[in-house]
This record gives structure tokens, C-alpha cells and sequence, in this order.
């Protein structure tokens, strides 16, 4: 049972595109039956907020406004299950249907999480959206100080590359070097980056997430919900270079080296799905996504894909105990759409 039947509607100014529709709810459970009325934490005031996020924009009257979370999936704070879902594979995990803008299976969305590399999603975004796909950066030796065993894409000091090619290193291998380098490119460091991250997530309705670097990489005060991840990949989805990106199954990536010679490097998308290591269930397609994975994340995959080749699906599974068990869990909601 659907356990939303009415929603207290809050107004926004249309001069927001829908896709940065911000959204933060109060759900109002209708007298048919799921109980109380139920609050959610770090509620958006549609009143005072937008000028406290820097947004030029207010609203005063609802006669002016339309309905800021009309396109959106809306979800409460109950767990909607399925007996052909195995839940206790991971931590959280959503199926949403962006056709009808329905939750089909949530489990614990709002509990925030380490993201892991999912980061870079958001990364990503922000990147197109504040940056010039042409504009060229020479990688730093800063830039590529890194933990043991992060993934990169394998730039080296000295190289010039544009923003367009990190951006396939960055989702298609999972580069923590070239996050940190359109990090750098479109803010001048990660700490003013982040700042513009946080900005752009919050301006979606992000509201219960936090970030402090480009990449993923663990830090307490990085983290962020699967209901907020969802908000922000859906966001990017709008953006026709993203889905390009993410849609690929290998990129030839050109750096001019230190030295001005033209190097080409090969970038395989890390999607078991794209690369034919995991089979998708008959009618479904995966157009791309985002893989993550730390000791303290656990194993995490957002997924978007059609059914039919029409109806689109956000899928996301995260904290998962193993990889074989991440994409055991997302193939049997990538089954549940094939139904």
C-alpha cells in the first residue's frame, strides 16, 4: 500500500527550472490509514530559504507559484518493501519510476550513508553546470596526492587536459585524480568546490546531505541519503552531456603530456552492467550510472535505466555488503521494472 495520499503542498516560484525544483516535504498521511502525520528532518522553507542558499528569488504569494515537487518522487520515511526483493543485502536501497514519479521499493532512504565514489555524480553536475567543457587544466602534483589504492585515471603531472575529458575519466574509471583536478579547474581547490557542491545539492532538496570533497573518499562529514542521491542523479539525467558520459562503455581520452606529446588513454566504464559482466533482466536497459565503494560505504551502484526503451527508472542500492550481493540486489529491482 501506497502510504503517501496527500501531500501538503508547498509553493515555489517557477522561475526555478523543474529540474532544480527544491524539495523538502512535511507528508501528511491522509485519513485512509497509514497514521500520523509525520515531519521530516531539516525541513526547506520555501519562504526564507532560497535567499539563505544564495538563491535571487522569494516567494510571497501562492497565487504566484506552482508546485515545486509536482516532477519528483515523493517518499515518507516508511520502508516500502517486496517479497522479490532480498533486503537484507545491503544497508538502503530505492527503485523510482520517473514516469509516474513513484517509489516502487524504498528501504531505509532517508538514513544517511557514505556515498563512496557516487560522489562524483554530484561532482559531475556541478562541473557542467559552472564549468566550460573546452577550458584545459595542467595537472598539479597536489592534485594527485591521493590514499593508497584510490582509482584513478591515470593522469600524471604536467599533463594538460580538458574538462570534457575528465569528466569521462572521473565517471566511466572512478578518477579521484581527475575529480581533484575539475575540482581545482571550476573552483580553484576542493574546499571552494565542495562549498559549490553543497550549494547546488541543497538548491535540489538535498537537504539531509553534506560534502567535503569531489571524490568520495571517506571523511565523517561526508555523506548523504539514497532519497537525496536520487534527487541529484535525476537532476544530472536533464543534462544530455551527462547521460553521454555515463552511457559509454569506453572513452579514448586524449592529454597532452608534460612534454607536448599527444597521449591517448583508454577509460572502461566499471559498470558490471554496461561491460557485460552482469546480465539485465529481458526488457530492461541500462543507459549508465555510478559505482562506489570504501571500507566504510560498503559496496554502492545508482543506476538509470528504461524499460521497453521508454519508461525510465532511478535505481539505487547502497552499502552493500559485497560486491556479488550489490549486483544481486540491483538486478532484482532492475527485475521488479521488467514486470
Amino acid at each position: 500500500m501506497k502510504c503517501i495520499d496527500k501531500i501538503i503542498n508547498f509553493p515555489y516560484k517557477t522561475v526555478l527550472r523543474k529540474r532544480t525544483a527544491l524539495l523538502f516535504l512535511i507528508l501528511s498521511v491522509s485519513a485512509s490509514g497509514c497514521g500520523q502525520e509525520i515531519t521530516i528532518d531539516n525541513p526547506y522553507d520555501v519562504y526564507e530559504s532560497p535567499r539563505a542558499y544564495g538563491l535571487n528569488t522569494s516567494v510571497s504569494s501562492t497565487s504566484e507559484a506552482a508546485f515545486f515537487a509536482e516532477n519528483l518522487c515523493v517518499a515518507d520515511t516508511q520502508d516500502k518493501l517486496s517479497g522479490d526483493i532480498t533486503a537484507s543485502l545491503s544497508e538502503a536501497a530505492g527503485l523510482f519510476n520517473l514516469q509516474e514519479n513513484t517509489m516502487e521499493f524504498g528501504k531505509n532512504i532517508h538514513l544517511r550513508l557514505y556515498p563512496a565514489s557516487t560522489t562524483k555524480i554530484l561532482t559531475a553536475y556541478t562541473a557542467l553546470k559552472h564549468g566550460d567543457l573546452a577550458a584545459a587544466a595542467t595537472v598539479t602534483e597536489a592534485e594527485l596526492q591521493l590514499e593508497e589504492g584510490s582509482t584513478v585515471c591515470g593522469l600524471s603531472a604536467g599533463d594538460t587536459v580538458t574538462l570534457e575529458e575528465l569528466l569521462y575519466g572521473l565517471m566511466l574509471c572512478s578518477g579521484n585524480d581527475a575529480a581533484n583536478v575539475i575540482a581545482d579547474l571550476v573552483s580553484g581547490s576542493s574546499e571552494e568546490f565542495a562549498k559549490l557542491m553543497n550549494q547546488e545539492a541543497l538548491a535540489l532538496g538535498a537537504t539531509n546531505s553534506h560534502f567535503v570533497n569531489p571524490h568520495g573518499l571517506h571523511h565523517e562529514e561526508h555523506y548523504t541519503t539514497l532519497y537525496d542521491m536520487y534527487l541529484i542523479f535525476q537532476a544530472a539525467l536533464q543534462e544530455e552531456k551527462f547521460v553521454t558520459i555515463i552511457s559509454s562503455q569506453n572513452h579514448n581520452g586524449t592529454v597532452i603530456n608534460a612534454s607536448g606529446e599527444t597521449i591517448s588513454k583508454e577509460w572502461i566504464n566499471s559498470n558490471k552492467y554496461l561491460n557485460g559482466e552482469e546480465a539485465v533482466p529481458e526488457g530492461v536497459q541500462v543507459i549508465g550510472g555510478k559505482t562506489g565503494t570504501t571500507n566504510a560505504a560498503g559496496y554502492c551502484l545508482v543506476l538509470f535505466s528504461q524499460k521497453n526503451g521508454s519508461i525510465p527508472y532511478i535505481s539505487i542500492v547502497y552499502k552493500a555488503d559485497s560486491r556479488e550481493n550489490l549486483y544481486l540486489e540491483m538486478t532484482e529491482l532492475l527485475g521488479k521494472i521488467s514486470k
